[in-house]
């Protein structure tokens, strides 16, 4: 197939490499990249055949939707825009509905894979009409591993609430392995824990690739001494504890990781600083004074 794909960021040319690996000509464009092929969406569009295939790696919310409104008024009837991305899905299914009213059709693709796709493949999970998803299936193909990594799991919406679902459970796992990761460490007892997790790796219930990246981390760098404590959310995480209260499923794990990012990014928690204040003033516990860290002062 030609397709275009827009956004040539990690993902996006990555994606575009191993398309064009599998024989598939992709018309690249990045208003800030210089791998750009083309030097707008206008000339992207006129680079492709009918029916014409737009594939879209660019940032959620405003990138991705200014981006969708301007295919709308270059794309055709029968053409088909592809988001890959990690939008929420309910912009998705406004989206998508927008573009059926011009005889456009939207597929909402969950995309896992990070910078490892472009040689494992990556994870794709589907949302949208069977005849637009068979349009594309060829793309699919290519960018999924050899075995399985493929779903078209529903319609318009349902691939990027799968992809939701999948970043708040991987929430959920990083956080588990990293809570068991501190405790090993602090044991007191001399653990060797690079050992263990490599243990764990081979033959146990815990073993996942999430392990392996993590052995990967340790191995390079066995302290993590030049990492910072700092874990950022990408709102993944947030829309599925969103979407789980308002549906009353309960989502312990998951609410607790993101609670637990929350926390990593503040430099000093106000919300500790009232503990502390309420257990000095209640029972008279010390309170530990901050330090100035320009002067060492208290």
């Amino acid at each position: 197939m030609k397709l275009g794909m827009v956004g040539l960021g990690k993902m996006g040319a990555n994606m575009s490499a191993r398309l064009g690996e599998a024989g598939h000509e992709v018309v690249g464009y990045d208003a800030f990249s210089d791998a750009s092929k083309v030097a707008s969406l206008a000339d992207l569009v006129a680079a492709l055949d009918a029916p014409r295939v737009v594939w879209l790696m660019v940032p959620a919310g405003e990138p991705t939707q200014s981006t969708v409104d301007q295919l709308a008024e270059l794309l055709a009837p029968d053409d088909v825009v592809i988001d890959g991305g990690n939008s929420n899905w309910r912009d998705s299914v406004r989206r998508g509905e927008a573009l059926a009213a011009k005889g456009i059709g939207f597929i909402d693709c969950g995309t896992s894979g990070g910078v490892w796709g472009r040689t494992e493949g990556y994870s794709l999970m589907v949302g949208g009409d069977a005849a637009h998803v068979a349009l594309a299936q060829p793309v699919f193909d290519a960018l999924r591993p050899p075995e399985g990594g493929f779903a078209h799991v529903g319609p318009l919406g349902t691939g990027h609430f799968t992809k939701m679902v999948h970043n708040g459970i991987e929430y959920g796992l990083m956080q588990s392995y990293a809570e068991g990761y501190e405790l090993l460490t602090r044991s007191g007892l001399g653990i060797d824990v690079l050992a263990g997790f490599t243990a764990w790796q081979h033959g146990s219930v815990v073993r996942s690739w999430l392990l392996d990246l993590l052995v990967r981390a340790l191995e390079q760098d066995p302290d993590l001494a030049d990492i910072a404590g700092v874990a950022k959310d990408s709102g993944e995480g947030r829309w599925t504890v969103i979407e789980a209260i308002e549906r009353g499923v309960a989502t312990p794990a998951i609410s607790a990781a993101l609670f637990a990012r929350f926390e990593s990014q503040q430099e000093d928690s106000l919300a500790m600083k009232a503990v502390a204040a309420l257990r000095n003033q209640f029972g008279g516990h010390a309170i530990v004074a901050k330090i100035d860290d320009e002067s060492g002062a208290a």
